[in-house]
C-alpha cells in the first residue's frame, strides 16, 4: 500500500460470515427527498449508512479469532474479481460528469503517487481509495458552494459502499483508510450529535486489525485521522460519554503488573521516543492528552452521578493531578516546530492574542493543550492549591489563547479541528465583542471548509442569553 495517497498525521484531509458483495442497483436520485443540507432526514442516506454499518460489523465478524477458521486471505484482485486496476473498477458505473469526477480528484488527492504497475491488488486499492476520496470530496463542494440540487456525494458514496464488500473479503487493513474517509463524511453531513453511530464501525475494525496510535506507518496516521473524530464525540457529549475505542486501546498494551503511574508514563515514553519528538507525533500526543481529559471527566461525573466503579485506584485527586502534570510536560517537551513564532498580548482594540505558527502540527496541537486544561480546571479538585501567579491555572487565560490561535492561522484542516475547542472556550466568554469575533470565526469555518459550525454557535447563543440569531446578526 505504499503508493496510496497519504493521510496527515493530524488527520487532514479521519457467526461467522463474510461480508457480502452488494447487489448492482440503480443510483437513486434523492430529488424529491431533501436538500443536500439535510442528509439527516434522507431516505437514501440513511438506508446506505445502515448498509455501511452492516458491512463493518460483518467483517469485524469474520475478523474474530474465535470465529475465523478460513484459509490466509485471498489476493485482493481475487476479492474483487477483477483481473486488473481497470475492470470493473471505474468510474462509469456513476453518472457523474467526468469533469466533476476530476475537479473532485484534484481536490482531493493533489499528493497521488504513480501506481505501480507490478502490483494489480495495489493498483485496485488506490483506485478504490480514490473513489471513496472523491465522495468526500464532491460532499465538501456541495456544502461550500450551498448546492441544494446536486447529489454526487450521495452517488459516490452508495459505490463506495458497494465497492467496500470485497475489500473487507480481501481482510488487508489499508481499507481502515478508506473506512475513515466515510466515516468523516457522514460526519460532515448529519447531526455530529449522533458521533458514536459514525465512528463505531471504525472503532471495531481498528480493535480486530490491532491497529493503533503508534502502530508506525500510514496506518499509524490513518488511526489518528479517527482519533480526532472520537476526541471531538467525546466533547460533544460534554462528560457524558467517553470515546467509543478505549484508550487503553489507542497504544500499544501495557504489562498487566504495571501500576497505573507505570502505565502512564511507560505510554509518555512512547510519545517521546526518548526525548526526540516530531510535531506530528506531538500533536498526536495532544489529542490522546485531550482524549484522556475526556474520559477522566466522564469517569468522574459517571462516578458521582451513578455510582459506577472507577477501575483505577487512585483518589480523585491524585487522578487529577497525574494529568495535569502530564499536560505541562507536554508544553514543556514542545520541540521547535511546535513552538509560535510570534506571540502579543491583547489590548489596543484587539481583543484575543495573536499567536503564530510556522507548522500546521503546532497550530492544532497547542489549541487543544488549551482545550484540555479548560475541561481540567472546571473539574479541579477543592483541596488542589493554585499558585497565583501562574496563567496556566487561569480558565480564561487558556480560552483567548484557543481563539487567538484560529483567528491568527486560519489553517482550513485546523479550523476544522478548532470547532469544539472554540465552544469549550467561548463557553467562558463574557464581553459582546469576544462573542462577535468568535461568531465570525465559527462563520469562516463554515464557509470555507464546508464543515458545519454554526450548530456549536447556536449553543454558544444560548449559554450566552441571546436569542436565536441575535449574535449572527451582529456580524
Amino acid at each position: 500500500m505504499d503508493n496510496v495517497p497519504p493521510i496527515l498525521p493530524d488527520g487532514r484531509l479521519g457467526e461467522s460470515f463474510i461480508a457480502p458483495v452488494f447487489e448492482e442497483e440503480a443510483f437513486l436520485s434523492p430529488g424529491t427527498f431533501s436538500s443536500a443540507d439535510e442528509y439527516a432526514a434522507n431516505p437514501r442516506f440513511l438506508e446506505l449508512q445502515e448498509e455501511l454499518r452492516c458491512v463493518l460489523f460483518s467483517a469485524v465478524a469474520s475478523l474474530d479469532p474465535s470465529t475465523y477458521t478460513s484459509p490466509p486471505s485471498e489476493p485482493l484482485e481475487e476479492a474483487t474479481g477483477a483481473r486488473s486496476s481497470h475492470q470493473s473498477l471505474d468510474f462509469t458505473r456513476v453518472s457523474v460528469p467526468k469533469i466533476r469526477l476530476i475537479h473532485y480528484l484534484k481536490i482531493g488527492s493533489p499528493n497521488v503517487h504513480r501506481t505501480s504497475t507490478n502490483s494489480t491488488s495495489r493498483a485496485i486499492l488506490v483506485f478504490i481509495f480514490l473513489f471513496w476520496r472523491n465522495a468526500f470530496s464532491a460532499r465538501q463542494t456541495e456544502r461550500k458552494a450551498c448546492l441544494d440540487k446536486s447529489y454526487d456525494s450521495l452517488e459516490l458514496y452508495q459505490e463506495s459502499i458497494r465497492l467496500l464488500g470485497p475489500c473487507l473479503q480481501a481482510k488487508d487493513p489499508n481499507v481502515l483508510a478508506t473506512v475513515c474517509i466515510l466515516a468523516v463524511m457522514e460526519l460532515m453531513s448529519v447531526s455530529p450529535r449522533d458521533w458514536r453511530r459514525h465512528v463505531e464501525g471504525c472503532a471495531a475494525l481498528f480493535d480486530s486489525f490491532n491497529v493503533n496510535g503508534l502502530s508506525g506507518g500510514h496506518l499509524q496516521a490513518v488511526f489518528w485521522c479517527y482519533a480526532r473524530m472520537e476526541l471531538c464525540g467525546a466533547i460533544i457529549s460534554n462528560g457524558a460519554e467517553s470515546t467509543v475505542l478505549p484508550l487503553e486501546k489507542w497504544v500499544p498494551s501495557m504489562p498487566e503488573a504495571a501500576t497505573p503511574t507505570e502505565r502512564d508514563n511507560m505510554i509518555r515514553d512512547s510519545f517521546c521516543q526518548k526525548g526526540v519528538v516530531s510535531p506530528d507525533m506531538h500533536a498526536n500526543w495532544a489529542v490522546y492528552l485531550c482524549a484522556k481529559t475526556c474520559d477522566l471527566s466522564c469517569r468522574q461525573t459517571r462516578y458521582v452521578e451513578l455510582g459506577e466503579i472507577i477501575d483505577d485506584p487512585r483518589p480523585f485527586t491524585e487522578r487529577w493531578t497525574c494529568l495535569w502534570n502530564e499536560l505541562q510536560y507536554w508544553l514543556e517537551k514542545r520541540p521547535p516546530a511546535m513552538l509560535p513564532v510570534k506571540t502579543t498580548g491583547i489590548g489596543g482594540g484587539q481583543i484575543f492574542p495573536e499567536i503564530l505558527f510556522a507548522h500546521w502540527a503546532a497550530i492544532s496541537g497547542n489549541q487543544l493543550y488549551h482545550a484540555a486544561c479548560i475541561i481540567m480546571l472546571d473539574m479541579k479538585p477543592l483541596e488542589h492549591i493554585v499558585p497565583p501567579s501562574r496563567p496556566h491555572y487561569s480558565s480564561i487565560w487558556h480560552a483567548r489563547r484557543v481563539c487567538g490561535i484560529s483567528l491568527t492561522n486560519p489553517h482550513s484542516g485546523n479550523l476544522i479541528n478548532a470547532i469544539q475547542p472554540l465552544y469549550i472556550a467561548g463557553k467562558l466568554l463574557s464581553h459582546h465583542s469576544e462573542h462577535v469575533e468568535v461568531a465570525r470565526l465559527f462563520k469562516i469555518v463554515e464557509e470555507t471548509t464546508g464543515w458545519g459550525a454554526l450548530w456549536r454557535l447556536k449553543d454558544l447563543e444560548r449559554a450566552w442569553g441571546y436569542e436565536p440569531g441575535e449574535i449572527l446578526s451582529a456580524i
